[in-house]
């Protein structure tokens, strides 16, 4: 904290400042913190590590015989609270995804008769799985440890980043067994395994590669194991239907004590006598280039290393995240709720390159990352919104790097596109708009940059006009995409043009004056899919006629991807005045607003949508997704601000909890996190690609924001209760603020922001 109070405050401050030197990393709750939805996984790892090691307790197929399985959805991150069993620890997930994938490298140690299948979650017994109890679990940042009951082997899981660090603690046995799965993948399907590549280089060291086609369709990692005592014997056995032609290898016994193991659908075996309670730690590096990249990966982060270092040495990075927020609250629960919050927010994106940088591009070529950092993991539809503007903020450094990474993957890109939702060296395709393009805005418009600002809007214009993707010839052509194009057909159009209005924002900032006038008059493609007779958003078609059957509370098939035309119509990001007269003007506005919490959804509209649950929803208003974040603070373009007051309180103790069911709806690596990061705050980027905060009303008591060069940005909430959530004054540093808003300056530059709260508005 700063050090220029006066003498008479100095007691409270004392008292703050000794609460501040706590390890933050005791609020950290990763299994309390996790989705209603459960995809929030609670193992180890370190802020933004490539591995992210975590328990898998059911092995629930994407499909069988061509036919969605539905319970699969529940397992985007491998982990589900409510289950039973563990099936082993894997070392790849997402973070919070509503789609998934990753999973990769599952490790279970055992003892007793080999088995190598799982078994059934009713039927344990039946296969390798453990029973297990939420009382032995312990997640904390960087360190995961439960009891398998079934083998009364203790796990416990921390990571480096690029390296998982197994403990297991087995009884006295002739028949301990760690069963290395390369077949389990997290959204698996058969003919996802592509091939399987392992080589036992000597008694204690495996290395090898999977290659898999899922969600990402042509991904790689490779991987070194070290093992910290000698297996007595090791094996395999193909789960494969059809295994290709073997030749002249069928003279080998390959299946047992054979050097060599390759094919599809594989489960490989390391045997070992244990004494009681002996340890056996495993060392585990991933590469997305090369084996060899594995092993250097090893050598650098884990040789030198054990387990409980790397565990102290993760936590202590995570220490250092969570206190570039320094808090205090009206309560130790929504302090847990802010540094988890915290938490999931620095998870994603990943690291994507060994430790000399080299990595793997979409062009399947090995590139070395010269003066950043490389990232993946981009579920840009979601992060664009909070989480990248939180980044400008807290790691200002890590966004130009990620932003890097986003220009390194057009120019590495066969289509040349920017990400829309980038992992591991592939694009997915996921979601809609080209939200690449606010985040690069974003980043040169509020000073963070140090890549070529012109370079990179060259790099958004060419997404933004690319004919391959998603109707950009139709918007072009019609300024709005039509019904018979796309199922999404009315939100891509809204999410085109912010994405348009980001753009022009760039080509201003960097003097490209006709580059902007063509994109500031694209961004205003808004009003070409609102139908005044009804005042809400509407497909039409080709000929400009307005879809007859409609019904605005829908959000299946009525032109809208994972949301409906109530908070749809709202999602004018970049001309909130040009919205308002649109829909009729103040009091019109506002009474759409206040109705939108109010109107009951019922469940009939969201039963085909997968991210959208009842617990998400407060009356129509859809929290638990993210094209409805902004929406409350539209209030502050009205003349009743005091309702985002009080609404922003509502949904930060309605929409997040301290339990095993903490979140309402899919975190998206991240964003819901960031919401809530921000909003606890008192502020929030409603216009990411614009530096101007719309100010709400803070959660927080107090609290410290460490910015660029060594600064603070003090925020203080005077007379701060449960009850007073109205803010009668805002005070920056020292003087009264007579705007709803505060710029990225304000923040960065360091000072005070002062609330003064009041129990009415």
């Amino acid at each position: 904290m700063k050090k220029t109070f006066i003498f008479v405050f100095s007691i409270c401050i004392f008292k703050f400042a000794t609460a501040q030197q706590q390890n933050l990393v005791q609020y950290v709750k990763p299994i309390i913190g996790t989705e209603r939805m459960g995809h929030t996984f609670p193992g180890a790892t370190v802020p933004f590590g490539a591995v992210q090691l975590s328990p898998e307790t059911d092995t629930i197929p994407y499909e069988v015989n061509g036919k969605y399985v539905p319970d699969v959805y529940k397992y985007c991150a491998g982990y589900q609270y409510t289950d039973k069993t563990i099936v082993g620890f894997a070392h790849t997930h997402y973070n919070g995804t509503g789609h998934s994938d990753l999973g990769d490298f599952l490790i279970m140690p055992t003892i007793g008769n080999l088995q190598l299948n799982p078994g059934t979650a009713d039927n344990p017994e039946n296969g390798f799985r453990s029973k297990f109890s939420h009382a032995t679990e312990v997640a904390e940042a960087n360190y995961y440890k439960v009891k398998l009951d079934d083998y009364n082997i203790t796990a416990e899981l921390t990571t480096t980043t690029h390296v998982g660090f197994h403990q297991y603690t087995f009884p006295k046995s002739d028949s301990a067994h760690v069963i290395l799965d390369l077949m389990y993948g997290i959204y698996n399907y058969p003919g996802k395994d592509v091939w399987t590549y392992v080589h036992v280089l000597n008694d204690t060291t495996v290395v090898g590669y999977r290659q898999t086609r899922g969600w990402a369709r042509n991904r790689t990692e490779y991987f070194a194991m070290v093992f910290s005592k000698p297996f007595k014997s090791y094996g395999y056995k193909s789960f494969s239907a059809n295994e290709p032609y073997a030749g002249f290898w069928r003279r080998f016994d390959m299946r047992t004590n054979f050097p060599l193991m390759e094919g599809h659908d594989l489960r490989a075996y390391f045997d070992f006598s244990t004494q009681e309670n002996e340890k056996i730690q495993i060392k585990f590096a991933l590469s997305p280039v090369s084996i060899d990249g594995a092993l250097n990966n090893m050598q650098a982060e884990a040789t030198a290393q054990n387990f409980d270092a790397a565990k102290v040495a993760g936590q202590e990075a995570w220490d250092k995240e969570l206190k570039k927020v320094k808090i205090e609250t009206l309560s130790d629960s929504d302090k847990v709720n802010f540094y988890t919050a915290m938490y999931h927010a620095f998870i994603n994106p990943t690291i994507y390159m060994d430790v000399d940088g080299n990595y793997k591009g979409l062009d399947q070529k090995v590139h070395k990352a010269d003066g950043f950092i490389n990232y993946t993991t981009f579920s840009l539809w979601d992060t664009h919104r909070a989480l990248h503007p939180l980044f400008t903020i807290l790691e200002p450094k890590r966004d130009d790097d990620m932003v890097k990474s986003m220009l390194a993957h057009y120019q590495q890109n066969p289509i040349g596109m920017l990400p829309v939702w980038s992992s591991y060296a592939n694009e997915n395709w996921c979601m809609t708009g080209y939200h690449a393009t606010p985040v690069i805005a974003d980043a040169v418009i509020k000073g963070i940059n140090t890549f070529n600002a012109k370079e990179a809007l060259a790099a958004c214009v060419a997404t933004a006009d690319n004919p391959l993707y998603d109707n950009i010839p139709a918007y072009r052509q019609y300024g709005f995409i039509p019904d018979e194009n796309s199922d999404n057909s009315v939100s891509t159009t809204l999410e085109y043009a912010y994405d348009d209005w980001t753009i022009a924002q760039l080509a201003k900032k960097v003097g490209d004056q006709k580059v902007y006038d063509e994109f500031i008059k694209r961004s205003q493609n808004y009003k070409n899919v609102f139908d005044s007779t009804i005042n809400y958003m509407r497909p039409k078609n080709k000929d400009g006629v307005f879809r007859k059957n409609f019904d605005p509370l829908e959000t299946f098939g009525e032109g809208f991807i994972e949301g409906n035309s109530w908070n749809y119509s709202l999602y004018v990001p970049q001309d909130v005045p040009g919205l308002i007269k649109m829909e009729g003007g103040d009091k019109k506005f506002i009474k759409r607003l206040d109705d939108l919490y109010t109107t009951y959804l019922p469940d009939k509209y969201f039963e085909h949508t997968e991210d959208i649950t009842r617990d998400g929803l407060i009356g129509n208003y859809v929290h638990g997704n993210e094209p409805s974040h902004h929406i409350v603070y539209l209030y502050n373009w009205t003349s009743e601000p005091y309702k985002t007051q009080k609404t922003v309180r509502m949904i930060l103790k309605s929409q997040y909890h301290n339990g095993a069911d903490g979140l309402g709806g899919n975190d998206d690596t991240g964003q819901m996190s960031a919401w809530y990061i921000f909003s606890s705050l008192g502020f929030y980027p409603v216009t990411p690609g614009s530096d101007e905060y719309a100010l709400g009303s803070p959660l927080v008591k107090e609290a410290d924001v460490e910015v660029k060069d060594g600064k603070y940005f003090i925020i203080k909430a005077v007379n701060q209760s449960d009850k007073n959530v109205y803010v009668k004054k805002v005070e920056l540093n020292g003087k009264k603020l007579d705007k709803l808003f505060i710029t990225q300056n304000d923040i960065v530059n360091g000072g005070e922001l002062i609330f003064y709260m009041s129990d009415k508005h």
